[in-house]
């Protein structure tokens, strides 16, 4: 088989227009959804109910009239960025013929992979919540946490996985601080791409804050060997209602949240595809 044949096909697919506008759309679902967990955890901050991470926002869209066009929407659209990322993936390069360059490339494909992971388990969840299903993540989270810890080796598995997330919480955090998402979109560097980039700042410091804590709570749970600790996006939240000042550092993290939602909208156009 030719070993060229894979690029060449990524190549190809990467190409398409269609794809590369329904890609841009994925960044505004996400944008979207990531504006509705923002206003959830506001609003739970405040006293309200409600779930505040992706299954949650997906259900809320769920409720409104017509939610489930906007669902399948959401659910192609997020399945064709997750295509797009997986083929840029395949098509990183080296910068230089050495091991810097190697391990470069390859910090850059395990990054796209990770997110077409993410985008793809986004539009499935959709297609399956527009199909009538009633998901929760936060449940799945801790009974995958109590799968892992029932069996042998298996808190060793939750605490990498902790610390993975935990990692990619500061990588989030780092990349808000120094702006370096700008490499990732054309945006203009006078006038308005100052706000984009201060949504920017703003909203992946504050995505960065949660997964953080979802990563320390994996661990906890790990530690602890009680799988209730553990838990995803809204156990993260609920465990900094609790701390003092808690609302409002929640109100903070969602206010951060919804920054993030509105700079994915405008990256939806600026996005370097």
């Amino acid at each position: 088989m030719d070993a060229t044949a894979p690029r060449r096909v990524a190549r190809e697919v990467e190409r398409s227009a269609p794809l590369r506008a329904l890609a841009r759309g994925g960044y505004a679902a996400n944008g979207l959804l990531h504006i509705l967990i923002g206003a959830i955890a506001v609003i739970v901050a405040f006293g309200g109910d409600g779930a505040s991470d992706q299954s949650g926002a997906l259900m809320a869209i769920a409720a409104v009239p017509f939610g489930f066009i906007l669902l399948w929407t959401a659910a192609i659209t997020l399945g064709a960025l997750a295509v797009w990322q997986l083929v840029d993936g395949i098509l990183q390069r080296a910068p230089a013929d050495n091991a810097t360059g190697f391990f470069s490339k390859w910090g850059r494909r395990i990054g796209a992979w990770g997110q077409a992971a993410i985008f793809g388990a986004l539009g499935l969840i959709a297609a399956a919540v527009a199909l009538g299903a009633r998901v929760d993540a936060e449940s799945a989270a801790e009974a995958a946490s109590a799968g892992l810890l029932s069996i042998p080796g298996g808190s060793v598995v939750l605490v990498l996985a902790g610390i993975g997330i935990g990692i990619g919480g500061i990588a989030f955090i780092v990349m808000g601080v120094r702006r370096s998402f700008r490499d990732k979109v054309d945006i203009p560097d006078e006038g308005p791409g100052r706000g984009i980039a201060g949504l920017g700042l703003i909203g992946f410091v504050a995505k960065g804050i949660a997964l953080g804590i979802v990563g320390v709570l994996l661990v906890i749970a790990a530690v602890d060997a009680d799988a209730d600790t553990a838990g995803g996006l809204d156990g993260a939240l609920q465990a900094l209602l609790r701390l003092p000042l808690g609302p409002m550092l929640v109100a903070i993290v969602g206010a951060g949240f919804i920054a993030y939602g509105v700079f994915c909208l405008f990256r939806a156009r600026f996005a370097r595809l």
